[in-house]
Parts: C-alpha cells; structure tokens; sequence
C-alpha cells in the first residue's frame, strides 16, 4: 500500500535515469527520483516537509485526499 495523503503524479522525462514527479494539491511541491519507486519514497516524505513549512509561514494546508491517486505519465 502507498502510504500518501495527496495524490501524486509522476512523469517520465528524457534521461531514463529520472522521473519528475508533483503532487496537484500541493502548490509548489516538486521533485525528482531515479525511479517510480524512488519517487514514491521521496513524495511521501518530502510531503511531510511539505506541509511542514505551509504551516510554518502560516500559508494555507490543504486537507488530505480521500482517496489520493498516483499517476505515472510517459
């Protein structure tokens, strides 16, 4: 099971060796892995951090997602 609260969508780019990936709730939240699976890691925590500093900056926190999706584009 993939432990996330907001869905994730991660991208295939030119260079088999990364994937670019961003989640559409979350306004400014980007990055990249090496593989869907690094992606996956890096979302889930990268996520936490995150939120971490919206609430921070007293900036808006999204709610999490019901039932959040990933998608893998090509």
């Amino acid at each position: 099971m993939i432990d996330l609260k907001y869905s994730l969508v991660i991208e295939a780019t030119e260079d088999p060796n990364y994937f670019g990936f961003y989640s559409p709730t979350l306004q400014g939240f980007t990055g990249i892995g090496n593989s869907i699976e690094d992606c996956l890691y890096k979302a889930k925590w990268g996520m936490e951090e995150h939120l971490g500093f919206l609430k921070e900056r007293n900036l808006p926190v999204p709610s999490p997602e019901a039932e959040p999706r990933v998608v893998i584009e090509n």
